[in-house]
C-alpha cells in the first residue's frame, strides 16, 4: 500500500507501525513507529495531524488496533477504510484442528510428546511453557528473548515471503510432526500450510478474531480506489492522510 501511493502527488502518507518488530523493512513512505496511547491518543493525532483519512492496514489478528482504528477514527470523524486480506480457506488434503486462541491450541496438542512447529508472534509463546513435554521448532522475525522456558526448543528467525519448497524442507529436516498457525491470509507465509497439506502433517489452525463492522476492502487495488473517491469528495486534494499498517 505505502509503495502505491509513495510517488502520488496529490497524496501525502504516514506509515504507523507498533514497533514489535526490531529491524522492520524499509518503507517507501514516512514511517511513525510506537504506540498511540489507545482511542484517545489516536484521535488526538489523527486531529493534531489533519489526517484526512484513515487506513487500517493491520494484521487480521490484530483486533485492538483495529477496534481503537475504528473508535477514533468515529470520534475525529476521520473516513476509515479497513484492509483486510481474505482468509485461507482449507483445501482437500489439509488437516486441519481449527481453535479459538493459543490456550486451545496448546491443549490440542495433547500430552504425547511431539515435535511442534510454532509460526506465531513472539507474544503468543508464553502459553506453550504449559506443554513442556513437545519439542518445539520456533520462527521469528526477532529473536526470541529471553528463550522460552521448556527443554526442547529451537529457534530460528526470518522474515517472509517463504515458499513452499524450502518450507517442505523445513518441515522434513525437522522431522515436525504438527504445525501450530495463525490464518493470516495473502501469499506470504501461505508456504507452510501447502508444505503441511504435502507431507500429510496437522495444522492446529487459530480462528481470526472478530473485528470492527465497517468499510473493508480486500486487496491494494480496492484500497487505492476509495483513496481515489475520498480525493475527488473532498475536492481533489487530501492533505497527510495516516495509513496505518502493523
Amino acid at each position: 500500500m505505502a509503495e502505491r501511493v509513495a510517488a502520488r502527488a496529490d497524496l501525502a502518507a504516514t506509515l504507523s507501525l507498533a514497533g514489535r518488530t526490531a529491524s522492520p523493512a524499509p518503507q517507501a513512505v514516512p514511517v511513525r513507529i510506537g504506540g498511540f496511547g489507545g482511542v484517545d491518543g489516536l484521535a488526538q493525532y489523527l486531529t493534531a495531524e489533519r489526517v484526512d483519512v484513515l487506513i487500517d492496514a493491520t494484521h487480521p489478528y490484530a483486533a485492538r488496533m483495529s477496534g481503537n482504528a475504528a473508535h477514533a477514527a468515529e470520534r475525529a470523524r476521520v473516513p476509515l477504510l479497513a484492509l483486510r486480506r481474505l482468509p485461507w480457506i482449507a483445501r482437500e488434503g489439509d488437516r486441519w484442528i481449527e481453535v479459538a486462541d493459543v490456550a486451545e491450541a496448546v491443549r490440542a496438542l495433547g500430552s504425547a510428546p511431539k515435535r511442534v512447529f510454532l509460526a506465531l508472534g513472539r507474544n503468543e509463546l508464553a502459553a506453550f511453557v504449559g506443554a513442556p513435554q513437545h519439542q518445539y521448532l520456533v520462527r521469528s522475525v526477532d529473536p526470541v528473548e529471553p528463550p522460552l522456558g521448556v527443554p526442547h526448543a529451537s529457534y530460528i528467525t526470518g522474515r517472509g515471503p517463504y515458499a513452499e519448497a524450502d518450507e517442505r524442507a523445513l518441515l522434513s529436516h525437522h522431522r515436525v510432526e504438527i504445525v501450530v498457525a495463525k490464518n493470516s491470509g495473502g501469499g506470504a507465509t501461505y508456504g507452510k500450510i501447502a508444505a503441511a497439506r504435502a507431507l500429510h502433517l496437522p495444522v492446529i489452525m487459530l480462528r481470526r478474531p472478530t473485528l470492527p463492522a465497517g468499510e473493508t476492502v480486500e486487496n491494494v487495488n480496492a484500497a487505492v480506489a476509495w483513496l481515489d473517491r475520498q480525493l475527488e469528495a473532498q475536492g481533489g486534494h487530501v492533505a497527510p492522510p495516516a495509513m496505518r499498517g502493523v
